[in-house]
């Protein structure tokens, strides 16, 4: 079990808690408690499982303990299902609205009688909100706003979850299957998944089906067959699992993995051909030509293999044809990570652990960007005490040979495009990361002046998160992406795929365009704690979907090729 999952549930507890109104303490203790499970560099699960004492974790009590181990044993936790029977059950989901934490939750319920999201979005549209504590018309315009952007995605999960939830379930099914891919989007690499479709080839389809419905995380069987089942799980996620006889296994695959637009073209190249092309394979006539791997269903149609990342329609199926396919980066191509915090800001581990943590995983070179003092909230560093914290990381340097420490800094773009820190104190940094994290609500060309005159900067190195959105969360800010690409090109600048599953910023669409119109690349976690280096490769899947090769992106460079691109001296 993942770890997540249970922080997850903790923070659930403290979301309905907090809605409410119940003791602060108690609150904070499940928030913390998160927290320290989100940063855990071990399975939790694995440990309570060993028998470990959970106590001995920090802010990690007897009764979360036990609460934890229930999680590990059950797949739930009954103080929560209880919790949620005491509150209406749309009042969460007002929670997933950007802007709208607990305490404006309980004041909407207590207030005005909200208890869903229909019930908000009548009393922001019709000016109810208006007469509420410190609320006035614009927090509606913005209410109406948010929910209008929640509707868009509601029932999409992000891809770390896909992710999750695709490895629980085929680690579960494998004792009784032959064969398990999950497909669809989540093969694809999207940002977001729907649903989650598996693919299994087996000898026993029934007793693979029983196996299916009755794993833990099932809170609904939606479909039950020999062939074909569908559950419900916990997070909300459906699941659809389909059993394919060996000859069919690959044509299948290639459908189910889509998309619509890439299955429909093929379809198309097939009918040109004199072949039928579906699920069950590719037909001349009555006569199956291919259908036991994908390999061989794209050679019938005259085309080499494509890999899932780029079956979006968008030139791909050309490429292939005219043999133009990009040979797509690999996560084993990525040297070295440039953005991660350490406890200097709002990181959970020191230069040190980040940097050894970095080294177990082959990297040459790592950069900490620790927060600036504009980002308060993160503990951010004034120009003094960063003076001394980059002496802090050379010193980590000396203790930890194997790696290259880069002294660096996430620097913020103010709102009218200078940066909170002075340039003097920026020259002693090896990789400044300019990015925005307050004013998002500017209009589109005086974000785009804010963000250009902040590329200007000489001392600028990369643009972190460049459209500040979190998915499922925030939306992008609005400026004119060419004009600031163009920009960066022209300075020098890097513009960062931050990896995290949260951001993936920027998406697939804006890192092929940055690259066509000249830009350099990096792909960068964000890591908060040495655990969220593994993040990296959600980074190298938007990277791939992007159609980018090794080349363009810089942390795949040695050391030396990439301080020149940094204007950086070696040392």
């Amino acid at each position: 079990m993942e770890n997540q999952k249970i922080a997850d549930i903790f923070n659930r507890i403290a979301d309905l808690l907090d809605i409410r109104g119940d003791n602060p303490f108690r609150i904070r203790s499940y928030r913390a408690a998160a927290r320290t499970i989100e940063d855990l560099p071990e399975n939790l699960a694995g440990a309570a499982g060993e028998g470990k004492d959970l106590t001995d974790l920090p802010g990690i009590g007897k009764d979360l303990a036990a609460k934890i181990a229930e999680i590990v044993q059950s797949g739930r936790l009954k103080f929560l299902d209880d919790l949620k029977k005491t509150l209406p059950p749309g009042l969460p989901e007002l929670l997933r609205l950007e802007g709208v934490g607990p305490k404006k939750v309980k004041l909407f319920y207590e207030e005005a009688g909200i208890d869903s999201i229909d019930s908000l979005d009548r009393a922001a549209r019709a000016g109810r909100l208006r007469g509420l504590d410190r609320m006035g018309e614009k927090t509606e315009e913005k209410i109406v706003r948010a929910i209008e952007s929640y509707r868009k995605t509601a029932g999409r999960f992000r891809l770390d979850t896909g992710f999750a939830a695709a490895e629980e379930i085929t680690a579960y099914l494998e004792p009784a299957a032959d064969d398990l891919v999950p497909a669809g989007s989540l093969r694809r690499r999207r940002e977001t998944v729907g649903d989650l479709d598996i693919l299994a080839v087996t000898r026993d389809g029934p007793g693979l089906m029983e196996r299916f419905v009755g794993q833990p995380e099932t809170t609904a069987v939606l479909a039950q067959g020999s062939t074909r089942s569908a559950v419900r799980v916990e997070n909300g996620l459906q699941v659809d699992l389909r059993v394919m006889a060996r000859e069919e296994f690959g044509s299948a695959l290639l459908y189910f993995t889509g998309s619509k637009a890439h299955n429909i073209a093929l379809r198309r190249r097939g009918r040109e051909r004199g072949l039928k092309v579906s699920e069950y394979g590719i037909f001349r006539g009555e006569k199956r030509i291919a259908g036991e791997t994908e390999e061989e269903c794209y050679r019938a149609l005259g085309l080499p293999w494509i890999p899932p990342e780029l079956r979006e329609n968008r030139g791909e199926i050309e490429a292939a044809e005219q043999n133009r396919l990009p040979r797509l980066i690999e996560p084993e191509a990525i040297r070295g990570d440039l953005q991660m915090h350490s406890t200097a800001s709002d990181g959970k581990e020191s230069v040190l652990e980040m940097a050894r943590a970095a080294e177990k995983r082959g990297y040459r070179y790592i950069a900490i960007t620790d927060h600036s003092q504009a980002v308060r909230v993160a503990g951010g560093l004034n120009e003094k005490e960063l003076a001394e914290h980059l002496k802090e990381i050379d010193k980590a340097g000396k203790k930890c040979p194997g790696i290259r420490i880069l002294k660096g800094v996430e620097v913020d773009i103010l709102a009218d495009g200078t940066l909170d820190l002075q340039d003097e104190i920026l020259r002693e940094c090896e990789v400044v990361v300019a990015s925005i994290h307050y004013n998002f609500n500017l209009p589109e060309k005086e974000m785009t002046r804010r963000i250009v005159r902040g590329l200007k900067n000489p001392q600028v190195n990369i643009f972190g998160h460049p459209t500040g959105r979190l998915l499922l969360q925030r939306e992008p800010y609005s400026f004119d992406f060419e004009e600031v690409v163009k920009a960066a090109v022209g300075e020098g600048v890097t513009l960062e795929i931050n990896a995290h599953p949260a951001r993936l910023d920027l998406n697939d669409v804006l890192a092929r365009r940055a690259k066509e119109l000249g830009a350099r690349l990096v792909i960068d976690t964000d890591a908060h704690s040495s655990l969220q280096l593994g993040l990296m490769e959600y980074g190298v899947f938007t990277a791939r979907r992007a159609w980018l090769e090794k080349d363009d992106v810089i942390n795949t460079y040695p050391l030396k090729k990439l301080l020149d691109v940094l204007n950086r001296p070696l040392r």
